[in-house]
């Protein structure tokens, strides 16, 4: 039996185990049939960040942002590219903390944006404003078993 991986589609939260033999870019949703990569961040609200974080195998990198803040829209082209290019390794989400603010307080959120790192549930890092690529491509790589 070949190892897989477990990864939260993007549409219906269903979670799906993902073959490792098999190219994760192109594996679709078990029950909605939707890709599971689609290479865009996905938006949460805090249950379904909790799923996603809690579920997955994969890294999720989690961007926690509001409408309103001009550094969160200067970072939102970046993560968007980050989420192009490293996926399958990782799952990448944004949170809008004016909709969620109980979420950002329990991890902690102080100031925005605000990048988190989660594997099995848990934060294993953080930084506070602006990130650059080389940044997410690092924390991807330096957290990614897949």
């Amino acid at each position: 039996m070949s190892k897989s991986f477990h990864v939260v589609c993007p549409r219906c939260d269903a979670v799906n185990r993902v073959p490792q033999d098999r190219p994760a870019s192109q594996a679709v949703c078990g029950s909605c049939k939707a890709k599971l990569f689609e290479g865009h961040p996905v938006e949460l609200n805090a249950a379904r960040f909790q799923r996603h974080a809690e579920r997955s195998d994969i890294p999720v990198i989690a961007d926690f942002w509001a409408p309103w803040c001009g550094p969160c829209r200067a970072m939102a082209p970046i993560f968007e590219r980050a989420a192009k290019e490293l996926e399958p390794k990782a799952r990448f989400v944004k949170v809008n903390v004016d909709n969620e603010p109980e979420l950002a307080g329990r991890l902690g959120v102080q100031g925005i944006p605000a990048l988190f790192v989660l594997k099995n549930g848990s934060v294993v890092a953080r930084q506070a404003g602006l990130a650059n690529l080389s940044t997410l491509q690092n924390w991807v790589r330096q957290f990614s078993t897949v």
